[in-house]
């Protein structure tokens, strides 16, 4: 397509809570996605992800809070009545219909004009890449290009904002991957606005020009997928996206845009202080699996990096990388991958080594950070 079928919308949530009885689903959000916008709500099962989509589409009200699709509050507004539409992990296909039908369904109902319905059907089917598919029926297809079709019948009416709720839950893993390319490219077409919901942090990732993680009705973080991978604001963020290795430290200084933290071994490492959470004094210091490069124990590591003694266990052949699992001097287990570039031969369990990375790779969390304790639904 040469241009977008229609502009996005600015989607805005405000103090948002929802309450099922004695249970909070949705706990004060607020949130601000941008117009033509890519953006993902992940999370555990039970953080409230799904609900806030709810909300958004018109499914379920908040119980108090505001919520704005392009400045007009529809907090009370039923679902009909928003141009938005939802596309589910259940494609809901009319499997009675043959694959036009299906997508034309909805323009039927408007009353739009049977030659536009034919044009803006033909134009659907070819974005999804199911030209020559009109006359087959939902059966005869495989769930990926059920998918694609449950994707043409929402976008035919051209709404300005789509919500897609888990929607690649159901396909295998191979065409999960193949969808993620799919819908980014379809997304970068039309020039909507999508809301997607995931549990799965490489689909968030992968897909998201940014992304918001939740945990028990509330939003964590809020940012692009490298800054929320790199530079997780909690411990949950960090854990959830991802491996980290955490180690407790003690802030001991700070030099203009440099603080110095004394770790539980006595050696002491530096991090930018912009990553210190405010006012921290005990920190836990988390660095990335794959940020460590592997250091003979007595090799100087590249000058300005941060260097700790490691001893090594077991190690994990994963293909493209390995996987280590190691100690640190105080007996705290640390994780390292490490390229299968061939330049480093397999290590021996009982090996002393040492782990350098770059302070800029360096994040920091409060010490006395607790994780959620089980998920709520």
């Amino acid at each position: 397509m040469s241009a977008p079928l229609s502009a996005g919308q600015d989607v805005r949530l405000e103090h948002v809570v929802k309450q099922f009885g004695g249970w909070t689903a949705v706990d004060d959000i607020s949130l601000t996605i941008k117009g033509g916008e890519f953006f993902s709500l992940l999370g555990p099962s039970g953080c409230g992800k799904s609900t806030t989509l709810s909300m958004i589409g018109g499914f379920e009200s908040p119980t108090s809070g505001a919520i704005y699709l392009a400045g007009e509050d529809v907090s009370r507004l039923p679902s009909y009545k928003r141009d938005v539409n939802t596309v589910f992990q259940s494609y809901a296909l009319f499997p009675h219909l043959d694959i036009f039908e299906n997508v034309a369904f909805g323009l039927r109902r408007k009353g739009v004009k049977k030659a536009e319905i034919t044009e803006r059907v033909n134009t659907m089917l070819k974005l999804v890449d199911l030209t020559g598919f009109a006359k087959r029926k939902p059966g005869q297809l495989s769930g990926g290009q059920q998918q694609r079709v449950a994707l043409a019948r929402a976008l035919v009416n051209r709404p300005k904002l789509l919500l897609l709720d888990e929607p690649l839950g159901a396909l295998d893993l191979k065409l999960r991957k193949q969808m993620q390319i799919e819908l980014k490219r379809i997304q970068h077409e039309v020039g909507i606005t999508f809301l997607f919901v995931t549990h799965d942090q490489e689909e968030a990732m992968a897909m998201s020009d940014r992304l918001a993680v939740m945990s028990k009705g509330r939003i964590e973080q809020v940012g692009t997928p490298a800054e929320v991978y790199d530079h997780p604001a909690t411990e949950f963020v960090a854990s959830f996206l991802g491996a980290s290795n955490f180690i407790p430290g003690e802030v001991v200084g700070q030099s203009g845009d440099t603080a110095a933290i004394r770790l539980e071994d006595g050696a002491t490492v530096n991090l930018p202080a912009r990553a210190l959470p405010p006012a921290a004094k005990m920190v836990k210091i988390g660095v990335r699996p794959e940020k460590f490069i592997i250091l003979a124990r007595n090799e100087s590591a590249p000058p300005g990096w941060n260097a700790i003694e490691a001893r090594t266990g077991v190690s994990v052949y994963l293909g493209v990388s390995r996987q280590y699992m190691m100690e640190s001097a105080s007996g705290r287990p640390l994780n390292v991958y490490t390229q299968n570039s061939g330049q480093l031969g397999e290590l021996a369990p009982g090996e002393t080594v040492r782990l350098a990375w770059h302070p800029d790779h360096t994040f920091a969390v409060n010490a006395n950070e607790t994780q959620p304790e089980g998920e709520q639904r």
